[in-house]
């Protein structure tokens, strides 16, 4: 793997400007709502059939799978493609770092992506379209097709373990970088904002870039609270400038 030079950490605020709530942070639907958070929660999905058709209905009111990407997602592929060796390690589960063309090796998925669906007995994925057909078609609670398992969304539910694997990688990635840009993120939710400060501990340059202050705003080497659309932009196009490629 390239040793990155730039490692952006991505949370909710990145896609706020492209409609999509703030559903996970301490202020976010699933905190204020029990029974909405019942709906993302794994013990209560599985153990409840009615946890799960509302769990469908709600994936069909989605507004992460109508989004697409705005200034500030348009801004690290443009940063990437000037050849300064970019990662992405985001919070999000929109795929939307993707759909602003970012290669699908560069972006790290620490929550999973809502734009799949996975069966909890074989683990087979498909495209979460197809599932959402399935329920428009009359199907409250769709089994898998391959062994008849539960299938949920792909990403990780309050109860799950992120994945060791996509952890470990990005863990590489924060100690590895020379800049970290935080973005968008509270930095509350562990182990993912425990990333911001493994960077700064390995030697990098830590930018934090969201309105409200952080736990680790006192070890930061630049603090950022303008709007997200319009200060990332800015800040990653002064990056492309001054960075060695390659």
């Amino acid at each position: 793997m390239v040793r990155p030079l730039v490692a952006i950490l991505s949370g909710a605020g990145i896609s706020t400007d492209s409609g999509i709530p703030d559903y996970r942070g301490p202020n976010g639907l699933w905190r204020r709502d029990p029974e909405a958070e019942k709906l993302v929660t794994y013990e209560h999905y599985m153990a409840d059939p009615d946890v799960r058709r509302r769990s469908w209905l709600m994936r069909m009111d989605s507004a992460a799978l109508e989004a697409r990407p705005n200034a500030a997602h348009e801004a690290i592929v443009r940063l990437e493609r000037s050849g300064v060796p970019v990662r992405v390690i985001t919070q999000n589960v929109d795929g939307l770092h993707q759909m602003a063309g970012l290669p699908e090796r560069k972006v790290l998925e620490l929550h999973g992506t809502a734009r799949s669906v996975e069966c909890t007995r074989c683990h087979d994925r498909t495209p979460m379209d197809e599932a959402l057909a399935r329920v428009r078609a009359g199907e409250p609670d769709p089994a898998c097709g391959k062994c008849g398992g539960i299938l949920k969304s792909a990403t990780v539910m309050f109860g799950q373990r992120l994945d060791p694997v996509v952890l470990g990688n990005a863990m590489a990635i924060a100690k590895g970088c020379t800049v970290l840009v935080a973005v968008g993120t509270s930095l509350q939710v562990q182990p993912a904002a425990s990333l911001a400060g493994m960077a700064a501990e390995h030697g990098a340059r830590l930018v934090i870039v969201n309105a409200e202050p952080t736990p680790y705003d006192d070890i930061a080497d630049e603090l950022v609270r303008e709007p997200i659309g319009s200060s990332l932009p800015a800040l990653l196009d002064g990056i492309a400038r001054q960075a060695p490629t390659g």
